[in-house]
């Protein structure tokens, strides 16, 4: 292996920030290219530890998957410039779509454009709903998980969180075997001390409490501002299994229970993220956008949306940040003990039923705008089959799927 000085990897992971497109497969497969074939910096054992340990955490595990590269290689200061190299060009540019979105998405033909990504994006779910289900559901407890965490999101409106500690207990009380031990890591140079854990925990919380210390005082802990930075921050902790996952939960409690944005809203919200670069829970930042739009309060609609935005991005990206800090020095174990493992495959069975659940919310908005009972929206219907035989069959990049739908949407629209 060669490593690299920090200056040739800092211009590294700013340019991976402007490619990373095709959602954390893409992502991940973009960054083993790149640092284990071509440079050679990390070894192929080191780099498959390192994504079982972001596995285990909650949030986007190619963004975790980056930081923890980036402190291999330079400490602490190079997992800050990887995270930040990977996902501030997608913060950028979804403010500036969502800004678009909301001062133009009436007209007609970015209307038509976002319903040609809107359809798409059924098809991308549930393209991730096959494959993940594909390599989750190894047994019958593992199927019984998945339908069990459907049923109790869309028909008994169990709470999310409920639901995956509910699947990740019965994963640990039925452990694995513990997979076969490689040879141990080759030693890092950053050791782990406690005086360094108290550093980065301290660290963590302390930039997690710096927006309280303004918002209470400046507009209060009821303010929409407040309650958007405290809930994000739960939706951050409880991200298990990918963006997919937590949006049913995101979209089902600020739709139906807090009312900040409506299911068309959080629709094109995701259709937008998908557009963008980096990891796909960025959508969080979207719909945080948006609610300051809808509920500006003091504020003019603008400063509103743009303050509740970054509230939203700042508080699901940091825990990944402290996360890695924290766990990184503890990798080999971690990964390596079969209830965590266990616990974790229950997690992912969940995640299907969770994953379907979002299907068929999805289905609901852009499919069958009129209800169930109605006759579908024939051309959603045909945009989706297509979006997902290019996906699945003809093997299409998602930036061709995603141009193409857009472009057919608007078409549609015009030829209307």
């Amino acid at each position: 292996m060669s490593v690299p000085d920090f200056w040739t990897a800092t211009r590294f992971w700013a340019r991976l920030g402007f490619v990373s497109f095709g959602g954390p497969a893409g992502q991940i497969a973009i960054m083993h290219r790149e640092i284990v074939d071509r440079r050679q910096w990390i070894d192929e054992r080191t780099f498959t530890g390192a994504l079982n340990f972001c596995m285990l955490l909650p949030g986007p595990e190619a963004l975790q998957l980056a930081i923890y590269l980036g402190w291999k290689l330079h400490g602490v200061r190079g997992g800050l410039v990887a995270g930040l190299g990977f996902i501030v060009p997608a913060v950028l540019l979804l403010f500036a779509l969502s800004m678009v979105y909301v001062w133009y998405g009436q007209l007609p033909w970015l209307e038509g454009v976002l319903f040609g990504l809107k359809a798409a994006v059924i098809a991308l779910v549930v393209q991730a709903l096959l494959r993940i289900g594909r390599r989750a559901l190894a047994g019958p407890l593992h199927v019984a998980l998945a339908v069990g965490a459907f049923v109790a999101l869309e028909f008994f409106g169990v709470p999310f969180p409920f639901v995956l500690l509910v699947a990740a207990v019965a994963g640990a009380l039925t452990p694995l075997r513990a997979p076969a031990a490689a040879r141990p890591f080759s030693p890092t140079r950053h050791h782990d001390t406690r005086g360094y854990t108290l550093r980065v925990a301290a660290a963590g919380l302390a930039l997690w409490i710096a927006p309280w210390l303004w918002l209470v005082p400046t507009l209060g802990l009821d303010s929409l501002w407040s309650q958007v930075y405290l809930f994000f921050t739960k939706a951050a902790l409880v991200t298990f299994g990918g963006a997919y996952a937590v949006l049913s939960y995101v979209t089902t409690q600020l739709v139906e229970h807090l009312g900040w944005v409506t299911a068309e809203q959080a629709v094109a919200g995701l259709a937008l993220a998908e557009t963008t670069p980096g990891p796909l829970v960025i959508v969080l930042q979207f719909h945080g956008f948006v609610s300051g739009w809808n509920l500006p309060g003091v504020f003019t609609p603008l400063v509103s949306a743009l303050l509740a935005g970054a509230l939203a991005a700042w508080a699901t990206f940091l825990p990944s940040f402290v996360f890695i800090f924290l766990g990184a020095p503890h990798v080999e174990r971690l990964t390596h003990v079969p209830r965590v493992a266990s616990a974790l495959a229950a997690i992912t069975a969940a995640v299907v039923g969770v994953i379907a659940s979002l299907a068929v919310l999805l289905a609901q908005v852009i499919l069958f705008p009129d209800g169930w009972l109605a006759w579908p929206d024939w051309r959603a219907a045909a945009l989706c089959i297509g979006a997902w035989f290019a996906l699945e069959r003809l093997n299409w990049s998602l930036p061709a799927v995603l141009g193409l739908a857009g472009a057919l949407g608007l078409l549609l629209r015009w030829l209307a």
